[in-house]
């Protein structure tokens, strides 16, 4: 049987809407589920049952209006046929159906604000379990970027600078231990809410930074990323008040976010931030995270790390024209980040403002005293920035053979498209 270059274009089409619907409501699924089941991995294997389902029913019948609940309802068909197919007690599958019976169609409840808050947010209460003392800091953050990022293990293990299948242990085991711990499957209050908060806050920077600059895949960006991070980041904010942190992650989130439409071209193509039309950023986003800032600092969190790169990201939203910008100031503030979490990517940012403030040469320095760290050897950043630095200083050769070793050590087909131009460029 032939098929038409058109069935076939249209199916294509479908398969590309239900990766994007996949990318949005994957998280949320996965939410809801491990609420009624209290089994993250079944959850994790229902969401997937739902997507099989549609990656053969929606190409015939086309997107359904709400695709979402959608699949929210296959799931929950799955979670009854995998009770009945395992003679469950009659007395676990009615628990079951009534949960699925009971539970609303819109997911995300909302916040329900009194001396006590409770929170109703499934994926708020997936990143505290997640994010569990009983867990390793490391396994903790790999199982939420997995569970609420949408990340695959590639993914994290490149976000991580770690070993693929070392990443896959880890997510494998914190599932295994939440499900033996019996860990409940809730937003903790008080003491226990405190201890965990720090943990969260990292998750959801790392998701925000995953949506930001995407490390793999063909998009340069996940907007739908930093969106549900700057979503719970407020969420945070409004049952830790007190917390100057909390303020100033969401802070950095929301002027970072400002400037989405205006980092790609019409092509999708990267646009560096010095050639960002700067009309283009989202006003309302700078004086939100403007005036988050400011509550970190009134709060006497002004020097934390959060704060800090809060205060860097000001520094460019307050900058109407790219010549405007404080790059000395900037510098500073990556000088004060470093010493008080040490890293080489901090440095590579920081050689990036001091070339700004000072010329290429001064940050090349800089740069070579850190390019031998065993973290950056697959880092792709610091061949693109030594590149750079070479580029301007005239050192043409040395420069393209840096884009090209960046653009081969890139997933992101955006960025490889980027680098290589430069490569091209320069030769």
């Amino acid at each position: 049987m032939l098929v038409s270059s058109a069935a076939m274009s249209t199916e294509s089409e479908t398969h590309r809407v239900i990766a994007t619907v996949w990318k949005v409501e994957q998280p949320r699924l996965i939410a809801s589920l491990t609420r009624m089941m209290r089994d993250i991995s079944l959850a994790e294997e229902l969401a997937q049952d739902a997507l099989l389902v549609a990656l053969r029913k929606w190409p015939e019948t086309g997107i359904p209006s709400n695709p979402g609940a959608w699949l929210m309802q296959t799931a929950k068909r799955r979670a009854i046929d995998y009770f009945r197919h395992r003679k469950m007690a009659s007395s676990k599958l009615e628990e079951v159906g009534r949960i699925i019976e009971d539970d609303a169609p819109d997911h995300e409840a909302a916040i329900i604000e009194s001396l006590d808050d409770e929170v109703g947010d499934d994926l708020l209460r997936l990143i505290f379990t997640s994010c569990h003392p009983i867990l390793p800091a490391e396994s903790r953050v790999a199982l939420t970027l997995r569970l609420l990022g949408g990340l695959t293990t590639e993914e994290i293990a490149r976000a991580f600078l770690a070993a693929e299948p070392t990443i896959g242990q880890r997510i494998v085991r914190a599932k295994k231990t939440i499900a033996e711990a019996g860990i409940p499957f809730e937003v903790p209050r008080g003491a226990e809410r405190t201890e965990r908060l720090s943990s969260v806050l990292g998750v959801l920077y790392l998701i925000f930074n995953e949506g930001y600059s995407a490390t793999a895949g063909d998009d340069l960006i996940r907007p739908q990323l930093c969106d549900e991070a700057i979503r719970l980041g407020r969420v945070l904010a409004r049952i830790s008040p007190e917390d100057s942190e909390v303020h100033a992650l969401l802070a950095l989130m929301e002027i970072q976010a400002s400037r989405t439409i205006a980092r790609t071209d019409t092509k999708g193509q990267p646009v560096l931030l010095l050639d960002q039309d700067r009309t283009r950023w989202d006003a309302q986003l700078i004086r939100t995270g403007l005036a988050s800032l400011q509550q970190a600092i009134d709060l006497g969190g002004e020097n934390a790390p959060y704060a800090l790169q809060a205060a860097i990201a000001a520094c460019h939203a307050r900058a109407s024209k790219a010549v405007d910008t404080d790059w000395a100031r900037i510098a500073a503030l990556y000088a004060a980040l470093a010493q008080l979490t040490p890293s080489p990517v901090i440095e590579l940012n920081r050689a990036v403002a001091i070339s700004m403030a000072e010329g290429p040469a001064a940050a090349l320095v800089l740069i070579d005293s850190i390019k031998d760290s065993p973290a950056l050897k697959s880092y792709h950043l610091l061949y693109g920035v030594r590149g750079d630095m070479l580029s301007k200083l005239g050192r043409h050769t040395e420069a393209m053979l840096e884009f090209r070793r960046a653009a081969e050590l890139t997933r992101n087909e955006r960025e490889k498209a980027y680098l290589l131009g430069r490569a091209d460029e320069t030769a």
